[in-house]
């Protein structure tokens, strides 16, 4: 009986040691964060789980539902509605863009530049955009205003999840940034020499380069040695 349970419980532990996952210290106590998959991340304080960008093809399994989803732009690894009915339960909170909630249409809207609350974290909307980068002369892979980055704050400690941008001047005008997820899939958003050059405008105190899909990180953390910043080169695709 012993063996058929722990064959069965296998490919769950196995997921949930998979999954790289990092704790902070809070004013609040304990921040935990794991990675899930390319920009898919969830956090864990206070008692309480916020989803980012949750996405079907990351493995929820074993995961703790979401108090909190906040959903960055309307492309599919972005915004899936499969994945939020994977992750949400009665009463999750929903925080997107207006273009989001066109789709996910329970969501509360939240613009750039805009701060809401939901219990002891506050989300700040930060513009995501290309400024170079797009499918055609004339047009951008993503609009200014369309999409949101956050900074979600808990217990003074302040996490900025970029969403899918490029080294915008929003994102290099940020203060007391703790810990930075940043960007750098091509052709959509910049390669990692152009993460890692915006990075040192704002200097975040630790930096995971994520949403890399074959980017070589390693050249992103090179560019960044000797800064003081604490990269942290996590597996978004195991």
């Amino acid at each position: 009986m012993r063996t058929l349970l722990s064959l069965a419980m296998a490919p769950l532990l196995l997921a949930q040691v998979s999954r790289p996952v990092d704790t902070f210290k809070t004013k609040a106590g304990d921040l935990k964060i794991t990675a899930i998959r390319h920009a898919s991340t969830m956090i864990e304080a206070g008692g309480k789980v916020v989803h980012v960008d949750p996405w079907s093809q990351g493995n929820f399994e074993g995961l703790p539902k979401a108090d909190i989803i906040v959903i960055t732009d309307i492309h599919g690894d972005h915004m899936d509605p499969k994945a939020i009915e994977i992750v949400r339960k009665e009463g999750t909170q929903i925080f997107a863009p207006a273009a989001v909630a066109k789709t996910v249409t329970d969501a509360t809207i939240i613009n750039n530049g805009e701060t809401k609350t939901a219990g002891a974290f506050t989300i700040e909307a930060i513009p995501m955009y290309n400024m170079k980068r797009g499918p055609e002369p004339g047009k951008f892979y993503h609009d200014k205003g369309r999409g949101n980055g956050y900074v979600i704050a808990y217990g003074g400690l302040r996490i900025y999840f970029a969403g899918d941008t490029e080294g915008i001047p929003e994102m290099r005008a940020l203060k007391n940034i703790d810990v930075a997820f940043i960007p750098m899939n091509m052709p959509n958003a910049m390669p990692p020499e152009e993460a890692a050059d915006a990075v040192k405008e704002f200097k975040p105190k630790v930096v995971y380069p994520f949403h890399y899909r074959t980017s070589d990180t390693k050249v992103f953390a090179d560019a960044l040695a000797g800064t003081g910043i604490d990269v942290r080169l996590r597996n978004w695709y195991y």
